[in-house]
């Protein structure tokens, strides 16, 4: 019996005591290392917009626009509040990294540079640019922070699919 295959029994028996040490920890996946969707759920979503056309549009001191009216949606299925931050995309990336928002709107597209910076989500709606192009929007969420992420594009996919958005 060559050593690899006497060797195949402890690899399974390591892996299956892993699974089961990490299974009673409580550990979920996807998780959320700094607990956003946690924080968010019950508490405040804290959303930073930036002005775009239909999706968002800003005016005084409440943002309006398809996308905010999503955005409210999500905070309500969390029973969450808003706390808007208006700005341009790059301070807003710059405050997500910081901690200091949960999510980014404004007709952002699947072609965003901030892929190296923020957590994308799937493509949830689709708009006409005014070349004639189709535009595949997206929203930003806190690099690694994949429970709320997932949710959030749950959500978007699920009112897509309903024709909300």
């Amino acid at each position: 019996m060559s050593r690899s295959a006497r060797s195949r029994p402890a690899v399974l028996a390591a892996l299956v005591l892993a699974t089961a040490t990490l299974s009673g920890c409580g550990l979920s996946i996807p998780t959320d290392p700094s607990g956003t969707l946690a924080a968010v759920e019950g508490g405040t979503l804290r959303a930073g917009v930036t002005p775009n056309g239909d999706f968002v549009e800003v005016s005084g001191d409440t943002p309006r626009g398809i996308e905010v009216d999503a955005i409210r949606a999500f905070a309500d299925s969390l029973d969450a509040e808003v706390e808007w931050t208006v700005g341009s995309e790059e301070a807003l990336v710059r405050e997500l990294e910081n901690g200091g928002l949960d999510l980014i709107a404004g007709g952002l597209t699947d072609q965003t540079p901030w892929t190296d910076k923020a957590g994308v989500t799937r493509p949830y709606a689709e708009a006409t640019a005014k070349d004639g192009s189709t535009l595949k929007l997206v929203m930003l969420a806190p690099l690694g922070e994949n429970a709320f992420l997932s949710r959030l594009e749950t959500f978007l996919s699920e009112r897509s699919t309903a024709g909300a958005l």
